[in-house]
C-alpha cells in the first residue's frame, strides 16, 4: 500500500430501518490531499466517516482504496486509522503504551514498536513522553497523544471525527494549525469530520458541504464560500443575504435593482456580508439609498443592518465608516460579490 491511497465512493447508502443517513454518495478523494466533511447534526457526515473506517457497513455501493474493494474489510484490515472526539486513551496504560497500542496487537517486534512510538511522539510535539500517565496530560497533550497513536499504524488514510470539539477555543485554532502542517508534512490523506465552518476553511483543501445524506456542495474553501452552489451552502458557510430574482446574462434584476453576479444559477441571488459598502469603490455598483437599522461593534470590523427597500440587508464594514442608526445611507456592492445560487 502506497503512503497515501485515492479513495473512490461509488453509490454509497445507508439505511437504518427506515432512516436514509447517507444517500447514493458518490465521491473521489485524492491521495495527499485533506478532506473535511461538514454539516450540521443529522447530515451523514459521521455515518460516512464510519463507514469509510469499516466500522459502519454500507446498505449499498462500493468503496476503493487505490485498485482495492475495501467495501466489506473489517477496520482491523484496512489502511486506515482513526482519531475519535473522546480520544478512547486507556488510562492503565502510559503514554507509550497508549500510542503502541495497535502494533502489539500485531505482534510487531518490541524494538520496531519503541521505534516507531518514539517517531510518532516526536511528529507531534511530544519526544520523551513515553512513560507519562496519561491522567498528568493536558486536553491538548491527549489530542495529540491519540493522533500519535493513529499515526504509528502508518495509515494511507486518517480518518478524524470532530477531533478538536473537546479543546477550547485557542488551543482548537492552535491544533488546526498543527494539523493541516503534519498533514502536509506525512503526505498522508485526511479526512475529517466537523460542524465548525471556521475550523473546515482552517484546514481543508477540500470541503464537502453534506445535508440529509448527500453532497450539498464540494470544492476549496475559498470557492465554497465565495461561490456557494446552493441555498443551503451559502448559509451554512456563514452569513449570506439571499435575493430573489432573475439571473440573465450574467446579471441579476432583483428588488434591490440590477447588478453583475457570477454564475448561472437560477435560484436567487448570495451576496455575503462583507461584499457590501457604505463607500464606492472601483467597479461598485450603487443598490441605492437605505434605512440603516442597527450597528454592531465586533473588533475588527463592524456589523450593520440596513433596509434597502423591502429586504433587510447586513453589511460588514470597517469601524471607520458607520453612521448612525437612523439614517440613510447608500449601499454599495462590491465588483464580483454577488452569486447566482443554483439550487
Amino acid at each position: 500500500m502506497t503512503k497515501a491511497a485515492h479513495l473512490s465512493l461509488r453509490g454509497l447508502t445507508k439505511h437504518f430501518g427506515e432512516v436514509v443517513a447517507v444517500r447514493d454518495l458518490t465521491l473521489d478523494i485524492p491521495a495527499s490531499t485533506y478532506v473535511v466533511l461538514l454539516g450540521p447534526s443529522g447530515s451523514g457526515k459521521t455515518t460516512l466517516l464510519s463507514m469509510i473506517g469499516g466500522f459502519t457497513a454500507p446498505t449499498a455501493g462500493t468503496m476503493l482504496l487505490d485498485t482495492a474493494d475495501i467495501t466489506m474489510m473489517q477496520p482491523a484490515q484496512r489502511p486506515t486509522a482513526t482519531v475519535f472526539q473522546d480520544y478512547a486513551l486507556f488510562p492503565h496504560l502510559n503514554v507509550g503504551e497508549n500510542v503502541g497500542f495497535g502494533l502489539s496487537v500485531r505482534k510487531i517486534a518490541k524494538a520496531e514498536i519503541k521505534r516507531r512510538v518514539a517517531d510518532a511522539l516526536e511528529m507531534v510535539g511530544l519526544a520523551g513522553f513515553e512513560n507519562r500517565r496519561i491522567s498528568e496530560a493536558s486536553g491538548g497533550q491527549r489530542q495529540r497523544i491519540a493522533l500519535a497513536r493513529a499515526l504509528v499504524t502508518q495509515p494511507a488514510i486518517l480518518l478524524l471525527d470532530e477531533p478538536l470539539g473537546a479543546l477550547d477555543l485557542n488551543l482548537r485554532r492552535q491544533m488546526q494549525d498543527e494539523l493541516r502542517a503534519l498533514q502536509k508534512r506525512e503526505g498522508r490523506t485526511f479526512v475529517h469530520v466537523t460542524h465548525d465552518q471556521e475550523e473546515a476553511m482552517a484546514i481543508a483543501d477540500k470541503i464537502i458541504i453534506m445535508k440529509d445524506g448527500v453532497i450539498e456542495d464540494a470544492g476549496p474553501p475559498q470557492d465554497v464560500y465565495s461561490r456557494p452552489r446552493s441555498r443551503f451552502s451559502a448559509q451554512f458557510m456563514g452569513e449570506s443575504n439571499i435575493v430573489e430574482g432573475t439571473v440573465i446574462g450574467g446579471f441579476a434584476d432583483t428588488q434591490l435593482g440590477r447588478f453583475p453576479v457570477a454564475g448561472n444559477g437560477v435560484a436567487g441571488v448570495s451576496i455575503r456580508p462583507e461584499n457590501l459598502a457604505l463607500t464606492s469603490s472601483d467597479g461598485s455598483v450603487s443598490l441605492g439609498l437605505a434605512d440603516l437599522d442597527e450597528t454592531v461593534f465586533q473588533g475588527g470590523f463592524v456589523r450593520v443592518t440596513a433596509k434597502l427597500g423591502n429586504e433587510t440587508i447586513r453589511l460588514r464594514v470597517p469601524p471607520v465608516d458607520i453612521a448612525n442608526a437612523g439614517e440613510k445611507v447608500e449601499i454599495f456592492l462590491k465588483r464580483g460579490g454577488a452569486t447566482a445560487l443554483e439550487a
